[in-house]
């Protein structure tokens, strides 16, 4: 690493619980590494890179805008500024590359001023290499506490057991020792509670070496969980839905 200035990034070591809700009922829980890096910094332990190849790694190409041509903080300032939100301090909450390969379902541009959260893009990349990004914010960009609920309309297909209908919720619980978010899908009856929480520490080399060997296989086992749960999802008699196009807009 060449830069000495930014956050230290962290490592969480959390779980992601997913709930359908409606006539098919499923559920599970599942581990999960991520990082929560200062977008703008190269910080990091030796196993960790930024924008080149390392055992694990975060590349803006990855994050803001398309899921293979990002532009990374730039891209995520220019959707805060276009919503009247400059001078905020990012950081990016995000499933390292394991060995140059990633796959997100969903990562988050969290925007502080001070201590105070006031904004969030939750950038979401559906299996199909499709991305659409939610924009979560009070009027004025007030604080964002723990018990806000934050509301925005599904425009984008991410399974195909759920309509592109309703709206998600979303709830995020951000404080210096844990990260615990909420997004509600509710359609009517149906709809999925999906959940992250972790506790926040320091990344070191021996927290990577100790999530490659829990998970070797690093962001393509969430690849392979999401498409074993569809699997069960259909052998439970659930209608699948062919992929539409994607939307026009890239943020909502």
């Amino acid at each position: 690493m060449t830069v000495a200035t930014g956050h230290w990034p962290e490592h969480l070591h959390g779980q992601t619980t997913h709930a359908r809700r409606g006539d098919i009922r499923h559920a599970f829980t599942h581990s999960v590494d991520f990082v929560l890096i200062d977008p703008d910094a190269a910080r990091g332990p030796g196993l960790f890179t930024r924008n080149r190849a390392g055992l694990y790694s975060v590349q803006d190409r990855h994050h803001g805008g398309p899921p293979k041509a990002g532009r990374g903080a730039a891209w995520a300032r220019e959707v805060l500024a276009a919503r009247g939100l400059t001078g905020a301090r990012l950081m990016l909450l995000t499933q390292p590359a394991f060995i140059g390969r990633v796959f997100n379902p969903v990562s988050f541009w969290l925007a502080f001023r001070g201590d105070d959260l006031v904004a969030v893009i939750s950038e979401v990349t559906n299996t199909f290499g499709d991305r659409h990004s939610y924009v979560s914010a009070h009027p004025g960009f007030a604080p964002i506490i723990a018990s806000d609920e934050l509301q925005a309309t599904k425009v984008m297909h991410v399974s195909p057991f759920q309509d592109i209908a309703g709206g998600y919720r979303f709830r995020f619980r951000i404080t210096p020792a844990r990260i615990a978010i909420r997004i509600g899908h509710e359609n009517g009856p149906h709809g999925v509670v999906a959940t992250l929480t972790g506790t926040r520490r320091p990344m070191t080399n021996a927290t990577l070496l100790a999530a490659a060997i829990r998970r070797p296989l690093g962001t393509a086992r969430t690849w392979l969980l999401i498409h074993w749960h569809a699997l069960r999802l259909k052998l439970k008699g659930a209608a699948y839905r062919p992929r539409p196009e994607a939307p026009l807009d890239e943020v909502s």
